[in-house]
Order: C-alpha cells, then sequence, then structure tokens
C-alpha cells in the first residue's frame, strides 16, 4: 500500500511539472517521453528498470520522438512543420528538418534507413540534440517556480555548462563532465508503473501546447504527432504471414493470403511506440479489431516470446526478413519493453484473449516466460 501511495506521490508532482507555466517549448514533453522509453527500453530480465540512463540515449531517444513531427501538417490550405516554441521553431526540430532536408527528403522514408544511409551526418545529428539537452533541457526541467526540487533524477552539472568542456569529455580527449541522468530512487518503477496513465497525458498536454502555438483547433492533432500510422507494414506483412503458417497470430485462423490479414502491433503503441519488427504480427480482421489497444493475454505472449528463442527456426527467420526487407529490427529492446509493462500488471488487470474475452494476468507464466527469453539479434 505504501508503494502505491509513493506512486500516486510522484504521479501528482509530475502533474504539477506539467502544469508548470514558464516553459515556451515542448522539451520539457520530449524529455518525459523519452525516461519512460528509455526505462522501458533498459528493464532488466529480472523486471528491474535501470538505475541510470545517458545524455547520449536520451539524445537519440529525442530524435526518435520529434522525428515524425518534422512532417508537414496539412492545415487549412497550407502543409507546414508545426511550431514547438513560443519564439519560433525548436533548436532540436530546427535540427533535425535540417538533417532531414539533405539526407531525407522523402518524408516516407523511415529514420532508421536515413541512419543508415548517412550514418556521420546522423551520428552529428544525435551530437547537435545531445548538446542542446545538456545545456538547457535536462538542468531546467525539474524547475518548480524559481526552486529546482530534482524529484525524477540528479545531474552533476548545471545551466553554466560549457561545450568545449562536454565536446572533449565525450570525445575521450580528457575533462571531467559526467553524462550521467542518476535517476532518484523508485524513479524508474513508478515511470514503469504509471506508463500507461502518463504517456497519454502527456501526449495529449503536448498536442495542446502545439495547438496553441500554431493558432490549431484541428482533433487530427494529436493523432498527427503521436499516432501508429507513421510507416506502411505492408513491406513485411507478406514475410510475417509466412513465418506464422499463413495463419492468424492469435485464434490461428488460416488466412489465404497476406491481404487478408491486418499487421498488429504485439505491444500496443499506446503503451510503448514500436515498429520494430519483433512487435509485429499478423492478424485476421476481426482479432485486431478486438484486440484493439488492448495488451495480450499469457498464452500469447508465450507464443510471442518464441519468437526470440536462439537456434528456432522462427528465431532465423526473422532475422532473414529484417536483412531482406532492411526493416527495423530491436529484439532485445522488445522484450524488455515487454518486461517493464507485463511484469508490473496490477492482479486485477484485464488481458485481451479471444473476441470479446479478457483474463486476469498469469504472473507466474508471464514471469517465468519474460524472464527466461534470451535474446540475441542474429
Amino acid at each position: 500500500m505504501a508503494d502505491q501511495r509513493d506512486a500516486i506521490g510522484f504521479a501528482e508532482k509530475v502533474l504539477e511539472l506539467l502544469d508548470e507555466g514558464r516553459y515556451t517549448a515542448t522539451y520539457k514533453y520530449a524529455v518525459l517521453l523519452a525516461l519512460i522509453d528509455l526505462c522501458l527500453e533498459g528493464t532488466q530480465t529480472s523486471g528491474a528498470p535501470p538505475a541510470m540512463v545517458t545524455t547520449r540515449q536520451v539524445a537519440e531517444k529525442i530524435i526518435e520522438i520529434y522525428w515524425p513531427h518534422t512532417v508537414p501538417f496539412a492545415s487549412r490550405a497550407e502543409a507546414l512543420v508545426l511550431r514547438q516554441n513560443a519564439g519560433g521553431q525548436a533548436e532540436i526540430l530546427s535540427a533535425i528538418l535540417q538533417f532531414r532536408s539533405r539526407h531525407a527528403m522523402d518524408v516516407s522514408v523511415p529514420r532508421w534507413e536515413t541512419r543508415r544511409a548517412a550514418p556521420a551526418a546522423y551520428a552529428r545529428l544525435v551530437n547537435t540534440v545531445e548538446w542542446k539537452l545538456i545545456q538547457m533541457p535536462l538542468p531546467r526541467l525539474q524547475m518548480m517556480g524559481q526552486l529546482l526540487d530534482p524529484f525524477i533524477y540528479e545531474i552533476h552539472w548545471d545551466g553554466n555548462v560549457q561545450r568545449r568542456d562536454v565536446e572533449l569529455s565525450l570525445g575521450g580527449a580528457g575533462g571531467d563532465f559526467d553524462n550521467r541522468i542518476l535517476l532518484k530512487p523508485r524513479v524508474g518503477d513508478y515511470l514503469l508503473q504509471l506508463n500507461g496513465l502518463l504517456r497519454p497525458l502527456i501526449q495529449r498536454r503536448w498536442a495542446a501546447m502545439v495547438a496553441q502555438l500554431n493558432r490549431l483547433e484541428d482533433s487530427r492533432l494529436e493523432a498527427f504527432l503521436f499516432g501508429a500510422d507513421r510507416i506502411q507494414t505492408a513491406k513485411v506483412r507478406a514475410g510475417l504471414w509466412e513465418i506464422q503458417g499463413s495463419r492468424c497470430f492469435y485464434c490461428d485462423a488460416r488466412l489465404a493470403d497476406p491481404t487478408r490479414g491486418q499487421v498488429d502491433h504485439f505491444v500496443p503503441w499506446s503503451r510503448y511506440p514500436d515498429n520494430s519488427l519483433d512487435n509485429l504480427v499478423v492478424t485476421d480482421v476481426a482479432c485486431n479489431g478486438f484486440k484493439s489497444s488492448s495488451l495480450a493475454a499469457a498464452d500469447h505472449v508465450a507464443s510471442w516470446a518464441r519468437r526470440f528463442v536462439d537456434g528456432s527456426s522462427e528465431h532465423r527467420q526473422f532475422a532473414d526478413l529484417a536483412r531482406q526487407t532492411a526493416w527495423d529490427r530491436h529484439p532485445d529492446r522488445s522484450v524488455a519493453v515487454a518486461r517493464g509493462i507485463y511484469l508490473r500488471l496490477p492482479l486485477d488487470a484485464r488481458l485481451w484473449l479471444r473476441r470479446q474475452e479478457f483474463v486476469a494476468p498469469d504472473a507466474a507464466k508471464l514471469a517465468a516466460v519474460l524472464t527466461s527469453t534470451s535474446v540475441s539479434d542474429s
């Protein structure tokens, strides 16, 4: 009961932070989402969250979060990239736009393909974003009025940090800059436990701020900024269908051809935005509709986890499909995210099993499956 009260207290402080009115850019929302995502991705085999993350990790995650925001938004008579700063465009968004203007003019090209095609330029982009985070939002994020209240994390620098000192340290040329972001005790657990509540709240507040900055009242805005329909999954649908033996992943019904199926995010997009190959399954139309954004039951988790077993035919097939399609794949991250979500479910949670049937979590089975799964990228 004490843990629950502590988590509620933490959530109340996050709400207070979100209500803090002196922020002029959307960085606080991006950093909070990045910390939640990194805690999910860093969940250990035991289910424990990471105790720290680095500024580099946050910078890479921030680019991933902002990337779809650099696509022009069609409103009224024109399509423009939405402004995310009261005084003009946010600097981090401008840096991503500049990179895209040189290396990703086609807005339909996924971020990971551009990263592979222009690795040196992408690394420079990460350097730029990392410095911007170190310089501004990270030292100031936890300001409540005029006071600093480090209830989420501690860092060993302030707003007076110099770029030269940072570059010397991170480049291995000396210096004593410490790029660790040390999460306060239990914060990693709180972020994982509250993910299902905090994520939609942060996204809604973010969309509202962008609407205000751009003088928009468009109901499509939140879906545009954070929706799942960013990448056309038809490229991998046939391959997934073959791996699944031409059957629906959930009900095992035969699908006569790939076009009869739909691609579903096994861990729902609303819980963690993940288009990587291991999080995708092919389903029939009915199962996809019934499951919607629900978490799947333990039996489905056990079936899904088989694709990560080293040496299995399914594991090799996924590796082959990723190579053939050049599709993004992070099996270690996908499993870690599932651990972070499933191993903290309350006993009265409802998991989707079939059609309109929901069941309680089988905690023992979930723990056995997710803590024993070893992951390899090959």
